[in-house]
């Protein structure tokens, strides 16, 4: 004999999961879980199926963004696993990406901090664009707000990028991937409050920018747990 499903009210699995009944009603709005039926005084009524659908967007929101989750869970309900692993395969292919990017930086900090060369390496937006792969509109972007400063040259009063400004940008080209968080916004206050030249402050901020991506790392695993119970319900593994 199959175990029944429990029936919960909206307020008992807000509660359980420590987010508000107007979330519930919002996601069920958007089709990011299925429909809830009503009890005959008309208000919703969930499921352990319901319970499953929430936990996973509580689990996997921090670590996948919104976005993505949404999609992910669109796509169960069509019962379409394969393009709901693909999205998750790249999400996590975008987290290795940025270590990558990390890395990068942290080997051309090391490299200029042991040289102790005091020559700026001067590159202009140009350059500076096609060595880190950023558009130039976004490095006038990031100079508009602060995170990174050119100076100009004394000719044509062109921008140009030292050294320091360059592992900026590999530093916060590192975070784009990033879930919108208060570890990101607390890393570009640090990157964008960083002294010209202090290599010891721009080390502490790397390894702020280290420790962030193992949290995602370790955020998109915890994500992946609930995905996999969702599926197990689902039938779908």
């Amino acid at each position: 004999m199959s175990r029944m499903s429990r029936t919960l009210r909206p307020a008992e699995i807000a509660n359980q999961l420590g987010i508000s009944t107007s979330s519930l009603r919002n996601y069920e709005a958007k089709g990011i879980v299925p429909p809830a039926s009503r009890a005959s005084n008309g208000y919703r009524v969930y499921t352990d199926e319901h319970i499953a659908y929430f936990t996973c967007i509580v689990a996997m929101s921090p670590g996948f963004g919104m976005e993505i989750t949404s999609e992910v869970l669109i796509l169960l309900q069509r019962q379409e696993l394969g393009a709901a692993l693909w999205l998750i395969n790249a999400a996590q292919a975008a987290t290795h990406a940025d270590k990558l990017v990390l890395e990068e930086a942290e080997g051309l900090m090391s490299k200029l901090a042991l040289s102790g060369s005091a020559e700026p390496g001067w590159m202009t937006i140009g350059e500076l664009s096609a060595t880190a792969g950023i558009p130039t509109s976004t490095l006038r972007y990031w100079e508009q707000d602060g995170l990174i400063a050119a100076a100009r040259h004394e000719n044509n009063n062109y921008r140009k990028y030292d050294k320091f400004q360059e592992v900026k940008v590999w530093i916060l080209k590192s975070t784009q991937k990033a879930v919108y968080s208060g570890d990101t916004v607390r890393l570009k206050q640090a990157v964008r409050g960083l002294p010209a030249g202090h290599w010891q402050a721009m080390e502490a901020v790397i390894a702020a920018a280290r420790a962030a991506l193992a949290e995602r790392n370790r955020e998109q695993l915890r994500g992946l747990h609930s995905l996999h119970n969702l599926c197990s319900r689902l039938k779908l593994v």
